[in-house]
């Protein structure tokens, strides 16, 4: 927050707040600097928006900004009234002789004494001049880059199944962008004016789960003071992510699949059923027909969500995006002016193209955030990489086979406490041995005092 003198409104008095806004707003000849309204409509339009935007100050002012601006996005993409700031977001406009500008996005909201979004002031940045280093070159969706045959398969996916009304599992590694994928899916469909809203079914208790997912009345449990409207009511006519969906509970399991036979539900403690129409994009990191074997999901229910699946690929898989991400990253990081990198070393470069990323694009990003946290200067060397990446390999740790192959133990607690034995400190491993994403061994060893 900038500091101003308690001089400063009568100076802006006898000056005039007009004339001093357009002067600044000009003062940015290389992008775009606009205000809007609370209803998006333009007020100002700088010199700058118009050299880059190629549409005049009067044929812009007074005109909706989303269609002025022509963006990728069919609606706002940064949902700035919810959000109240952005900074950095990749957005691509669409310039009136047929080009596509790739932009940097950056925005203030501001609300009246009441809380309603009053407006915002907004700057665009060609994200060819926000750093020195070699642009992407790549298909850029919904804030998808890549240019992997995998990747692009998957959005072509999207872009054909978004028209319908089908039920779409994503399924990915964690880090992966499978919100991502879901809210690109949002998007390009006929709802994308509608709300998109987003669980993680893991991270919540199963008797809070069922309370987010379909709501409450008043008096439903202890602590039910008023009736709640659960994300299905809240996201009526738009589309509702159920990530990690494997995690939903079996109780949970046959109201969901109402939801999707019947288009209602009953809410917690209610007797009279709720219609809604929600589109549901659902994701998962393991396979549910193994899940279906195992008896931890309903194969009904699969089948349903299971309509149209869409597979993303390990970024470990996608090494001709990790050039092409680790670009874009740092562009974005150069834009907040802690730190400005034009160039990364040789040696740094092949690490980063030789490691595994098990987190995947998630791991990319806070790779480069530790850079710019620890690091100075314009080269991004082997010094402002996280420790892993200057430790030795080391060879994978020997799984043992006699632990394994012998029958796990039926009682929830004690294979927990089999599969901490077994893992050896290895959270990963203990999961993967107990059949549970490591979200889910995590509570259910919280649970049990383990």
């Amino acid at each position: 927050m900038a500091f101003s003198s308690p001089q400063l409104k009568r100076w802006l008095g006898q000056i005039g707040a007009d004339q001093v806004l357009e002067v600044m707003t000009d003062l940015f000849e290389t992008g775009a600097v606009f205000i809007v309204d609370a209803n998006s409509d333009i007020l100002l339009w700088s010199k700058g928006a118009e050299q880059l935007l190629g549409l005049s100050a009067a044929s812009a002012v007074g005109k909706p900004c989303k269609t002025t601006l022509n963006c990728d996005n069919d609606n706002d993409p940064c949902n700035l009234a919810q959000l109240g700031i952005v900074k950095a977001q990749a957005v691509r406009i669409q310039h009136p002789d047929g080009r596509t500008l790739d932009c940097y996005r950056t925005a203030k909201a501001f609300y009246d004494n009441a809380g309603n979004f009053a407006g915002a002031i907004e700057y665009l940045q060609p994200q060819h001049q926000a750093a020195g280093l070699p642009q992407p070159t790549g298909e850029t969706f919904h804030g998808i880059l890549t240019r992997d045959p995998k990747m692009l398969e998957a959005i072509q996916i999207i872009r054909n199944v978004a028209a319908t009304e089908a039920t779409v599992l994503i399924r990915g590694e964690s880090g992966t962008g499978k919100e991502m994928v879901a809210h690109a899916l949002h998007l390009e469909s006929p709802r994308h004016y509608q709300p998109f809203l987003a669980i993680n079914c893991a991270a919540l208790t199963p008797s809070l789960l069922e309370s987010e997912l379909f709501g409450h009345v008043k008096g439903a449990f202890t602590g039910a003071v008023r009736n709640h409207a659960g994300l299905f009511q809240r996201a009526n006519g738009g589309t509702l992510f159920l990530d990690e969906i494997a995690e939903l509970p079996l109780e949970l399991q046959a109201k969901l699949l109402r939801v999707l036979q019947e288009r209602n539900f009953i809410p917690v403690g209610g007797d009279h059923p709720v219609s809604v129409d929600v589109r549901i994009i659902a994701a998962t990191h393991r396979s549910l027909r193994e899940e279906v074997k195992a008896g931890r999901f309903r194969e009904d229910l699969m089948y349903r969500l299971r309509v149209v699946p869409i597979f993303l690929p390990p970024l470990r898989e996608r090494r001709l995006d990790i050039g092409l991400l680790l670009q874009h990253l740092i562009n974005r990081h150069n834009l907040q002016g802690h730190r400005f990198v034009d160039r990364i070393a040789p040696e740094a470069m092949r690490l980063l193209l030789d490691y595994d990323w098990p987190g995947n694009v998630r791991e990319l990003n806070n790779v480069v955030e530790y850079a710019y946290a620890v690091g100075r200067g314009g080269e991004l060397g082997i010094a402002d990489l996280p420790p892993e990446f200057r430790e030795p390999v080391r060879p994978p740790m020997p799984q043992p086979a006699q632990p394994l192959s012998r029958p796990k133990p039926a009682a929830e607690a004690a294979l927990i406490r089999e599969a901490l034995e077994i893992g050896a400190g290895n959270l990963e491993q203990a999961a993967r041995y107990a059949g549970m994403s490591r979200a889910t061994f995590w509570r259910k060893r919280k649970k049990h005092g383990l």
